[in-house]
């Protein structure tokens, strides 16, 4: 069991690892870090010891990710120019654990007849696409960790086999996703990478509304006690926030 300040999480399912991952000084970069899940996750890494990376598209504005992350880089992650600069400017810093973080879900595409096709091709960059370019564009930073540590923010309406319907672009998203990920499991194993997809549950944020299930603090604590637990036998997986795996 994992403890994160008054909150207790059980994480099942997985194999174990190193746990003391912040006292080796890894560091970690979370894209779209400036709200929500992401502003979440840099604050339990940052509390934890981590040195912390976010990114936000407007760093200007994003204060609150200011006072707890280490270095806030510009970043937009459907912008091939912008994912380059950060690239750039980030040459020579090793990273332990990249997560891709930043995501969009918009609803109106419940039925067939309703599908916006300009709205599909913007989910799809944003939430597919973007991660892809992340990933390979801080692939040398990655490799210079010690972790090597690949995690893509899924969900579980990505989940062929659990698919009811709905929301034709955000589910296609992340079922792409869960394939870009198990395909950079097998590519990059044999190097020492783990590579994985989780779910957060449904999380009280502008994303997930207002009724959801989960607070973010809830969420990301049982992320990121799954997150230090991962093992090497854990690559190409798809998770839950407590640990338990989801049907691709």
């Amino acid at each position: 069991m994992r403890k994160l300040g008054i909150m207790i999480v059980t994480v099942i399912g997985l194999t174990g690892g190193d746990l003391a991952w912040a006292d080796d000084g890894a560091t970690v970069l979370i894209t779209g870090a400036n709200r929500g899940l992401g502003l979440e996750y840099a604050q339990q890494f940052a509390a934890k010891g981590y040195t912390v990376i976010g990114t936000a598209r407007s760093p200007a504005t994003a204060e609150a990710l200011s006072k707890v992350a280490d270095r806030v880089e510009q970043l937009d992650v459907a912008d091939a120019e912008s994912v380059a600069a950060l690239a750039g400017r980030l040459d020579g810093v090793a990273i332990d654990i990249l997560i891709n973080n930043a995501g969009i879900f918009k609803r109106q595409d419940v039925t067939l007849d309703q599908v916006d096709f300009d709205m599909m091709e913007r989910t799809f960059a944003v939430n597919t696409l973007g991660p892809l370019r992340v990933t390979r564009a801080l692939l040398p930073n990655l490799r210079a960790g010690h972790r090597k540590l690949i995690v893509s923010m899924s969900s579980q309406l990505g989940s062929i086999e659990n698919s009811n319907g709905r929301w034709y672009a955000y589910r296609a998203s992340k079922s792409a996703l869960n394939q870009f990920n198990k395909i950079w499991s097998v590519e990059l194993g044999p190097d020492g990478f783990t590579c994985v997809v989780v779910h957060p549950g449904w999380v009280r944020t502008d994303m997930g509304g207002p009724n959801a299930t989960y607070g973010t603090e809830e969420s990301v604590a049982g992320l990121v006690g799954v997150i230090e637990g991962l093992s090497k036998e854990d690559n190409g997986r798809f998770y839950d926030f407590q640990g338990k795996p989801i049907p691709w």
